[in-house]
């Protein structure tokens, strides 16, 4: 399908006239004031630094980063048309209230600590059942950390916390690797046969003094049974140099017990031959240890004494709102790569602890910073602000399941499955009607299983997909109470009026005079089937490097 109408792609087109909730009406949070006084304090920030963004701007990111989708074009008008003081704080509230940022949290938290892989032994199902109810109700994440790196799948209530051992196959060589980056910010693949050679904070003890957590432990599988994790009451770790080999200046494996980094190694009781388990192992018996050192693994790394893991999950719902962290990659917290704002990450990983792992007592402080805030383009003449400097709102691919489901909502698909629900109806609900939405961009949009998801990552695939694939093109088709449908409805001698729903419902802001210019021209040319002129100006809106980004 041609390209029938020009799209302005800018990151951000100021509509003009629109409030941003009064000067500093929101800013009342001590931890959001302390975020824009640690960032506004570098060199020539303010030269460079963008305005404050306008309320379309802002609730279209918002609505992205805290509850995965687009906001409806109903919300939208009513965002915009509102002259409340303290909007945007009150926006950023109902947005971590409904059920949709618990949704959003499980994509999110699912595609970080299982990287899109096929469900082995628990399946994906009960898995984002865990994961949803668990952001639902707000667990802390340090409790969270313990499910996850204790759980050993016999439990019923939290087997699901058990995958992310389980269909790792309990390899403790990837999940060394995985707790490391995941948990405590720090990638040591490069330090399990030698001291890391770029980064002189990871050694090779590092990586195998966490090893010694896992390497008694197995999948335990009896037939016609789940699988579980087992642990056998012996097992030591020893490792050497491969440098110090090739040198011939070795002097023989080292060993270690369980020790996270510089910390204090675990001791452990001794017991004699065959007299450490509470069951022994046989034929078809799980065997159980009276000493389990896997148990050991998450009260160690979640340990309120120990800074890592409190300031890698700084460091990450910094990300979570910013697409990058205060330290980047986030998996590379050393000495030689020192966080963009080291005063301010010691400020969040403080407050991290001090609200005790809240997740949405942080993201709502970020979200009401004025450097959340910034619009995405810099002043006229402006010097470039390095990414870094957090002077300007970075430009970020949506996920494959943000683009989905904003897909969906721009189009009207989620209109028209929530409509039969009533007035109580929601969009949660109408998400649940739609099972197969999400595999659907996934195929195109989503990185390879096992792969961390970098970037942008742009394929002629997508293209075509976004182009051809017979299912989107049936969702812009009128139908129900969806966009094609709510635009045709309105009279033919009123094109402003489409061009305003138009670009309210997929691009969440006003058409500019120059939009609705192109959209009235293109409609009088085509007055001879106005349903096609309609749908053929939807997909060239959705199709926008606007709407695929947030900005």
């Amino acid at each position: 399908m041609p390209n029938f109408v020009r799209i302005v792609v800018a990151c951000c087109a100021v509509a003009g006239g629109l409030s941003v909730g009064g000067p500093l009406a929101w800013a009342d949070d001590p931890l959001a004031t302390q975020i824009d006084q640690q960032i506004a304090a570098g060199p020539d920030y303010a030269a460079m630094a963008a305005p404050l963004a306008d309320d379309a701007e802002f609730i279209r990111r918002v609505s992205l980063d805290l509850n995965g989708v687009t906001p409806t074009t109903a919300r939208v008008r009513e965002f915009l048309a509102s002259t409340a003081p303290n909007k945007r704080e009150a926006l950023v509230d109902e947005l971590l209230a409904s059920p949709l940022y618990a949704r959003h949290m499980e994509k999110v938290f699912d595609v970080m600590l299982m990287q899109r892989r096929g469900n082995k032994h628990v399946p994906a199902a009960n898995w984002s059942k865990y994961l949803r109810e668990s952001f639902a109700a707000n667990k802390p994440w340090d409790q969270m950390a313990r499910e996850l790196l204790s759980q050993d799948g016999s439990d019923p209530a939290l087997r699901p916390a058990a995958r992310f051992f389980l269909d790792r196959d309990a390899d403790p060589h990837l999940i060394t690797k995985d707790v490391g980056r995941l948990f405590l910010g720090v990638n040591l693949e490069c330090a399990q046969c030698h001291d890391h050679p770029a980064i002189d904070d990871y050694k090779q003890a590092h990586y195998w003094g966490l090893h010694a957590f896992l390497v008694r432990s197995f999948v335990f599988q009896n037939p016609n049974e789940p699988a579980v994790l087992a642990e056998k009451a012996e097992g030591e770790v020893t490792f050497e140099s491969v440098f110090e080999i090739r040198d011939k200046k070795s002097t023989g494996p080292k060993s270690t017990m369980p020790v996270l980094f510089d910390g204090k190694p675990f001791d452990e009781p001794k017991f004699e031959k065959d007299a450490g388990y509470k069951v022994k192992p046989a034929d078809k018996v799980k065997p159980i240890p009276l000493h389990s050192r896997r148990a050991l693994l998450g009260p160690a790394v979640a340990d309120p004494a120990s800074p890592k893991f409190a300031r890698a999950f700084a460091n990450r719902v910094w990300w979570l709102m910013f697409g990058r962290g205060l330290v980047e990659p986030l998996e590379l917290d050393h000495s030689d790569n020192p966080p963009s704002h080291p005063a301010l990450l010691d400020a969040l990983t403080q407050e991290v602890i001090a609200r005790k792992y809240d997740l949405k007592s942080l993201l709502r402080s970020i979200a009401l910073s004025q450097t959340y805030q910034r619009g995405s383009l810099p002043p006229a003449g402006a010097p470039e602000a390095p990414p870094e400097r957090f002077a300007v709102a970075p430009l970020r691919p949506m996920s494959a399941e943000q683009l989905a489901w904003s897909y969906s909502q721009a189009v009207g698909l989620l209109d028209a499955h929530k409509a039969p629900l009533g007035p109580t109806g929601t969009v949660d609900q109408a998400m649940d009607k739609l099972p197969s939405v999400e595999p659907h961009f996934r195929n195109y949009f989503a990185s390879e299983a096992g792969r961390i998801e970098r970037g942008y990552d742009a394929r002629s695939d997508q293209a075509l997909f976004l182009a051809h694939d017979g299912s989107l093109l049936s969702w812009i088709s009128p139908s129900g109470p969806n966009l094609a449908t709510r635009m045709l409805a309105i009279p033919a001698d009123q094109p402003e009026a489409m061009a305003e729903e138009l670009y309210l419902s997929v691009l969440s802001r006003p058409a500019t005079a120059e939009e609705k210019a192109d959209v009235v021209a293109y409609l009088s040319a085509s007055s001879d089937d106005r349903t096609k002129a309609v749908m053929h100006l939807i997909w060239a809106t959705v199709n926008s490097a606007e709407f695929r980004f947030n900005h």
